[in-house]
């Protein structure tokens, strides 16, 4: 953890908290009320929070952290069949990490990759879950089932991580800085959006040993063994029991390519949402467009929730 990352929460404490099998997470705790577990997405880190977790902060115990393979977190060495990086394991990790925090129900924020380790989490422990917000996705099934030319050249990186180890690692490690300019920079809104403290985040964390190879692992399992898991969802008419609230960029690809909450109800039974006057990084291009509508769904208080 850097002094430029304790910069962006003031007044959280950073944890590192062991999940099992030698897996650590890293965390930062901060807040008091109703706890509530924010997951980042590809190719960031839990810094992504920043511009909204001080506000969520003054309402909840906020815990934002990093996945596996992720910023601070452990990145073990893929199995063969990527299984101890499908969105089953991670979710168990951040579920693991939050009963060690004193926390067996919390509501759950997240985007992008992290919001796929959410969709897993709440399919696999509804009871865990009190109310679901995810950030610019579709589920993953639909989104590889309706791939177009469109979708496959704005989302290449989606292709080029699940190729075969070690070459995306080796392209990622060659240059990890410019992985991340490249990649955030070429979305609809450029660099303009990010806090150069947080952008320098990613880039450390993306440099660290392990980091390129775990978030190609987290790719390649969504494109075999996570699949096979949501299929598996379908066939049994399984769906996602909390409340759901799915919040899109409109000038980003999911919403170009994808009907959002169309999709959504065909996996959850409670389901509402919006485009959003951004593109894909909502958190940080649109905090207080986010906050407005985030901050009254997670209002709407579960029964049995704990409290700090």
């Amino acid at each position: 953890m850097t002094t430029s990352t304790l910069a962006l929460y003031p007044g959280f404490e950073h944890r590192s908290v062991e999940v099992g099998d030698g897996i650590r997470i890293a965390a930062v705790v901060g807040g008091s009320g109703p706890p509530l577990l924010l997951l980042h997405g590809h190719p960031q880190t839990r810094a992504i929070w920043h511009r909204v977790a001080p506000v969520l902060a003054l309402h909840h115990t906020v815990v934002a952290a990093d996945l596996r393979g992720y910023g601070d977190s452990s990145k073990p060495a893929g199995a063969p069949d990527h299984g101890n990086y499908a969105k089953r394991v991670m979710a168990q990790d951040q579920v693991t990490l939050m009963q060690r925090l004193g926390f067996d129900r919390f509501d759950l924020l997240a985007h992008d990759r992290g919001a796929r380790v959410a969709h897993r989490l709440a399919m696999d422990h509804p009871d865990a879950v009190a109310r679901l917000v995810l950030l610019d996705i579709a589920p993953t099934l639909a989104m590889y089932e309706q791939t177009t030319e469109a979708f496959a050249r704005a989302y290449w990186h989606w292709f080029f991580l699940i190729q075969p180890a070690p070459l995306p690692e080796r392209l990622i490690a060659a240059d990890p800085a410019a992985y991340i300019r490249d990649v955030m920079g070429r979305r609809s809104a450029g660099l303009a959006p990010f806090d150069p403290r947080a952008l320098a985040e990613y880039q450390r964390c993306i440099a660290l040993p392990g980091a390129a190879h775990g978030l190609c692992e987290d790719y390649r399992a969504a494109a075999g063994v996570d699949l096979e898991h949501d299929r598996a969802d379908r066939d049994a008419g399984r769906q996602l029991q909390p409340p759901l609230l799915v919040l899109w960029g409109r000038e980003g690809v999911v919403h170009r390519c994808f009907q959002p909450l169309d999709e959504w109800r065909r996996v959850a039974r409670d389901v509402e949402g919006e485009a959003l006057p951004c593109g894909h990084y909502i958190a940080e291009e649109a905090p207080d467009a986010l906050l407005a509508k985030v901050t009254p769904f997670l209002a709407r208080r579960a029964p049995g929730l704990s409290r700090n």
